[in-house]
């Protein structure tokens, strides 16, 4: 697994509708989907999602596979999930393993495939969003959503900032991690063997990773100074964010979808 394989924080630029649309819109629409994602337990909602999902894919004029790669780094993960839940004792018994043990039910089958392709959902929509929304949307749209936050005396500005720093650093970390991990390897460095080995050959990573992330930080800190960046001024946009027709009718859409789901129970 590549480093570049990670495209969550990614923006990727193009001219499309959703790429139009508001970035409240897309985050409002998004944490909605989890949320069903999260509440849902029949197959027939994770099938009109994986729908839901290409179709936004195709709508954006993003590679599918440009989507897909960010799954690569998060394979372990997915094995981990899928196993653990092979465990489930309960149905009836499909498969025996004698060498571990492992009784196979329908139900732990099941559980194995519905909750890895939950994981697998949540992590292409968080993707889709940093593809098609850039920081400085991310941070407008952060900030005029938690706006009436503010008579309750929380940093709004301060925090939307803050997340948005945090997506935007993810590629420029990951690009340099694959440069120090190139650098290394031909100093003679080896990433490669058991777990233990490994686990050693990370060190020559890690350090100079983390030395290079606080050098970065600090430039940051003093551009956004030179700039006169202040966290006590209230600060406006150059794009007015103004929802259209569209915009209301996802969000109503959405949370449309939300009330039935809740009210079924499904």
């Amino acid at each position: 697994m590549a480093l570049q394989d990670i495209t969550l924080g990614q923006y990727f630029p193009t001219e499309s509708p959703v790429h139009r649309l508001d970035p409240r819109t897309k985050l409002i629409t998004v944490l909605i989907l989890m949320t069903l994602l999260m509440i849902s337990f029949t197959w027939w909602i994770y099938l009109l999602f994986a729908l839901l999902l290409i179709v936004t894919i195709k709508l954006a004029r993003i590679p599918t596979s440009t989507v897909t790669r960010n799954l690569k780094p998060f394979l372990w993960l997915f094995l981990v999930t899928f196993f653990l839940n092979l465990w489930y004792k309960y149905g009836h018994v499909l498969v025996t393993i004698p060498i571990i043990g492992l009784n196979i039910t329908d139900a732990g089958l099941s559980r194995a495939l519905f909750y890895t392709s939950r994981m697998v959902l949540l992590i292409l929509f968080a993707s889709l969003l940093t593809l098609t929304t850039s920081p400085m949307e991310i941070t407008d749209g952060l900030a005029k959503l938690l706006s009436p936050l503010r008579h309750l005396k929380v940093p709004v500005q301060e925090f939307a900032m803050m997340m948005t720093i945090a997506i935007r650093f993810i590629p420029l970390l990951l690009e340099e991690a694959e440069r120090i991990r190139k650098a290394q390897m031909t100093r003679g460095a080896s990433l490669e063997g058991n777990l233990v080995q490994r686990l050693k050959g990370l060190i020559p990573l890690i350090l100079p990773l983390f030395l290079s992330a606080f050098r970065k930080a600090d430039e940051l800190a003093l551009a956004m100074e030179a700039r006169c960046y202040r966290l006590d001024k209230r600060r406006t946009s150059y794009n007015i964010l103004k929802f259209s027709t569209t915009d209301y009718a996802l969000i109503a859409g959405s949370l449309c979808l939300l009330f039935v789901q809740i009210i079924t129970g499904s």
